[in-house]
C-alpha cells in the first residue's frame, strides 16, 4: 500500500516545489491550499504524514494542527514556517507534531524527517474520527525567550513535548544564557501555568537561611524565630518551583531536597509534622553537575534524580543568528520603558553587535542595548551609542569570580571603568566617600533584600554584628525593617 503524503501550503510556489521534490519518494501527494480542504483530505484519504504550513490565511497552522490531531492521533505532522518564533515551536510539538521545519527548506532534512514521521506513523497508528473543534491560545506577550537558530529550535520543540509532565528538569548554561527565562517557557506552557511560579537563587542564601526559605520554620527554631514562617515549597503547592545554581546547595539541604523529589514531602525547621506538597521542580546550574559529584560535592542520587530532562543552552556566541531577534526585542522593551522613540539600530551597529564576542551572553546585549537607549540620542542606535560600552574592558560582561581573588579588585574596576569619568564630574573631589558610602549601602540593602529582611540572617551573610548592621540602617534610612 502506497504512503500518502498530504502537503498544506497557500503558497503555490512551494506546492509545485514540493510536488517534484517528493515525485520520485514513492508516496501519493496530496496537495492543498487552504485549511478545510486539508482537514477533509484527512477524513477522506487518511494519510500517513502531513506537512503544513504554520502561517495561513484561514485558520492559524496550530489550529489545523489541533483539529487534524482530533481527526486522526496517529497522522504524523510536520510543521513549517517562515516565521522562527519561540511560541509557534513550542505550541507545534505541545500539541502533537511529529517535527518542526523552517524554511527555506533544507531538502535533505525534509525528505529524512519525512521518512522517520512515516515510520512512527505506520508503527502507532491508531484511527479516530471526531467533529470536535479546538480553540487556538496564543499569547506572546509573556515569551521573552526568543531564538530562531537551530539549537535554539531543537530546545521549543523539547519544551513543548516535556511541558505537560510533571518531569523533573535539570537546564544547564553559562551564566546570562536565559535559564530562567527558559524554566518560565517550560511554566508558561504546562498544565500547571495558572499555579503558582516561584523561583529561589541557591547561591544568594547562607544554608540556614536558604533551608528556611524552602521548607519554613517554626516558631522557636532559632533565635529570632517569633513566629510559624511558611517556605516556598509549601507556598508552591499545586505549581513550579525554579531553583537557580543548584550546585551551590550544601549537602545537608541537598538530602532534605532529595527527600522532597522522591517523596514529595518534608518538615519544617524545628518541626515534626510531615508537610505533603504537589511541586514541579526546574533546576538549573552554570557549573558542571558531574564534575561536582566527581568532587564529592554534589550527591550522586540526587544529579540522576534531577536530570530526568535535561536542557543545555548554548553561549550566545555559539548562535551568533539569534542576536538580531534580541537586539529588536531589547530595543522596543527599553524604547518603551524610557519613554523614547528608538526605531531600530543601522545595519553597521547590527553588523557590530554580531560580531562582539558577548562573554555576559544575553544578559551582556540586554545590559548594551539598555544602556544605548537611555544615551542615545536619535531614534536610530548607531555604532557611536555602543563604543564606550562595546570596547571598555569589562564594562558589562560577567566577572569570572573565581580568578578575580579575594580583594575584587578585578571585579569593581571592571564596574567603575565605564563610568569613572562621570563620577569625577558629578562629585568634583568627593570620590572617595561618595563611591565607599554607595557601596556599603548597596550591600547592606541587598543582604537585606536576599535575607528577607531579617536583620540576624542579614548580619550573618554580612560578616558583621547585629548592632553594626543596626547603625547601618538607620544611617542609611533603609526601609521599615521587619525583626523576624
Amino acid at each position: 500500500m502506497t504512503a500518502k503524503l498530504l502537503i498544506l501550503d497557500d503558497d503555490h510556489d512551494i506546492l509545485l516545489m514540493l510536488k517534484t521534490i517528493f515525485a520520485g519518494e514513492e508516496y501519493e501527494l496530496l496537495l492543498e491550499s487552504d485549511s478545510e480542504g486539508a482537514l477533509k483530505r484527512i477524513i477522506a484519504d487518511r494519510p500517513n504524514v502531513a506537512i503544513m504550513d504554520i502561517s495561513l490565511p484561514q485558520k492559524s497552522g496550530i489550529e489545523v494542527l489541533k483539529e487534524a490531531k482530533k481527526i486522526d492521533p496517529g497522522l504524523a505532522v510536520i510543521m513549517a514556517t517562515g516565521y522562527k518564533t519561540t511560541q509557534n515551536a513550542i505550541e507545534a510539538m505541545k500539541h502533537g507534531a511529529f517535527d518542526y521545519v523552517t524554511k527555506p527548506f533544507d531538502m535533505n532534512k525534509l525528505k529524512g524527517a519525512v521518512k522517520k514521521a512515516l515510520e512512527c506513523n505506520l508503527l502507532s497508528r491508531k484511527v479516530r474520527y471526531t467533529k470536535e473543534r479546538a480553540q487556538v491560545e496564543e499569547d506572546l506577550t509573556e515569551d521573552l525567550m526568543i531564538g530562531s537558530s537551530p539549537e535554539m529550535i531543537e530546545i521549543w520543540k523539547m519544551v513543548g513535548t516535556v511541558a505537560d509532565s510533571d518531569a523533573t528538569v535539570l537546564i544547564q548554561g553559562e551564566s546570562g544564557t536565559g535559564k530562567e527565562l527558559l524554566a518560565r517557557a517550560i511554566y508558561n506552557n504546562s498544565r500547571r501555568k495558572n499555579r503558582p511560579f516561584l523561583a529561589v537563587n541557591c547561591a544568594a542564601l547562607p544554608e540556614a537561611l536558604l533551608e528556611s526559605e524552602l521548607f519554613g520554620h517554626e516558631k522557636g527554631a532559632f533565635t529570632d524565630a517569633h513566629s510559624r514562617r511558611i517556605g516556598k515549597f509549601e507556598q508552591c503547592n499545586g505549581g513550579t518551583i525554579f531553583l537557580d545554581e543548584i550546585g551551590e546547595m550544601s549537602p545537608t539541604n541537598q538530602g532534605k531536597f532529595l527527600r522532597v523529589l522522591e517523596n514529595q514531602e518534608f518538615e519544617r525547621v524545628g518541626g515534626n509534622e510531615t508537610i505533603k506538597v504537589d511541586v514541579r521542580v526546574i533546576a538549573a546550574t552554570n557549573r558542571s553537575l558531574l564534575n561536582c559529584v566527581k568532587e564529592k560535592s554534589f550527591r550522586m542520587d540526587l544529579f540522576y534524580r534531577l536530570r530526568v530532562v535535561n536542557f543545555f543552552l548554548p553561549p550566545l556566541k555559539d548562535r551568533a543568528e539569534d542576536i538580531p531577534l534580541l537586539v529588536d526585542l531589547f530595543v522596543k522593551k527599553f524604547s518603551k520603558k524610557y519613554g523614547k522613540n528608538v526605531k531600530g539600530v543601522a545595519p553597521e551597529t547590527m553588523a557590530l553587535l554580531t560580531n562582539h564576542q558577548f562573554e555576559g551572553n544575553i544578559r551582556e546585549l540586554k545590559n548594551v542595548i539598555n544602556s544605548a537607549v537611555v544615551f542615545c540620542r536619535g531614534d536610530i542606535l548607531v555604532p557611536g551609542d555602543f563604543e564606550s560600552f562595546l570596547t571598555a574592558k569589562a564594562g558589562f560582561k560577567e566577572v569570572d569570580l573565581e580568578a578575580a581573588g579575594d580583594d575584587y579588585y578585578e571585579v569593581f574596576w571592571s564596574m567603575l571603568e565605564p563610568v569613572f569619568d562621570g563620577i569625577c564630574q558629578k562629585n568634583k573631589g568627593a570620590i572617595y566617600e561618595s563611591v565607599n558610602m554607595g557601596l556599603e549601602k548597596a550591600l547592606i540593602h541587598m543582604a537585606m533584600e536576599k535575607s528577607n529582611n531579617n536583620q540576624v540572617f542579614a548580619a550573618k551573610l554580612l560578616g558583621i554584628s547585629r548592632n553594626t548592621l543596626r547603625d547601618r540602617l538607620e544611617k542609611y534610612r533603609i526601609g521599615m525593617v521587619a525583626e523576624a
